[in-house]
């Protein structure tokens, strides 16, 4: 007997743009980070979940190119087949590859969902922070107080909640939350020669966010503030998918 459902966020997008000191700008690919994905969707369904895929248009979802490294993965071969395992899983027993368009998921519906999850790769930051379909999906999940967690790049997302209908605004001001932090997100801008204008903890933190983004969170360490658990980057899936769970089985 199923536990509930949880909807998964997904980007369509699999370029992010990068500005060039000459004025021109690139396109980089992307799209979801295998980990990040796979490591806590793997304990939402051993915890007896069911899932449901959801991207703004319902495009198929490309997958980070740089995620499938073994850099990532600190050499552990078993650990990247796993989760390239229970993506191909999905693929067989989910609709992964024909994930719902927002649109198609009514506020009636949304009354069927324990909880959110959205994992990062720089796909978020293309177009699921304006998205007003996700903020109206985000805020029912705010106002209803159900288990939402993001990851990375995921944080963005959180920004669609400005731009829902009749938005009261950004619903997540004032919530301590951890992302892909500026200083990790300088790096990349160095190895792409440019510059990402879309950076997920300023961005927030404009909004009215506290952004916590100490060693500790950058070492695999989580936020949890009221309903909602983040994460900066890859080293923090194992933590956010379980501490998610808990929350999932409290509600």
């Amino acid at each position: 007997m199923s536990s509930g459902k949880v909807l998964i966020i997904l980007s369509d997008a699999d370029k992010f743009t990068v500005r060039k000191p000459d004025g021109s700008s690139s396109q980089e690919d992307t799209g979801v980070f295998l980990t990040e994905l796979a490591k806590p969707l793997g304990q939402i369904l051993d915890a007896g979940y069911e899932v449901v895929f959801a991207s703004p248009s319902g495009k198929s979802p490309s997958v980070d190119p740089l995620s499938e490294s073994l850099l990532v993965y600190f050499g552990n071969w078993w650990s990247m087949r796993k989760d390239q395992e229970l993506f191909k899983r999905m693929e067989i027993e989910n609709n992964i590859r024909n994930p719902r368009p927002f649109a198609s998921i009514s506020d009636e519906e949304l009354n069927s969902f324990a909880g959110v999850f959205i994992p990062g790769g720089h796909a978020p930051i293309t177009d699921l922070g304006h998205n007003p379909e996700l903020g109206r999906i985000l805020l029912h999940f705010h106002n209803q107080h159900k288990a939402t967690a993001v990851i990375c790049h995921g944080p963005y997302a959180l920004l669609s909640t400005k731009y829902a209908p009749n938005s009261p605004g950004f619903a997540y001001k004032g919530y301590k939350l951890t992302s892909w932090s500026d200083a990790e997100e300088k790096l990349v801008e160095t190895m792409k020669g440019g510059e990402i204008p879309n950076k997920v903890e300023s961005t927030l933190a404009a909004e009215g966010a506290e952004m916590v983004t100490t060693t500790a969170k950058k070492a695999g360490g989580i936020t949890v503030d009221r309903e909602v658990v983040s994460g900066a980057n890859p080293m923090a899936a194992n933590a956010l998918g379980s501490k998610f769970v808990e929350m999932l089985k409290t509600d």
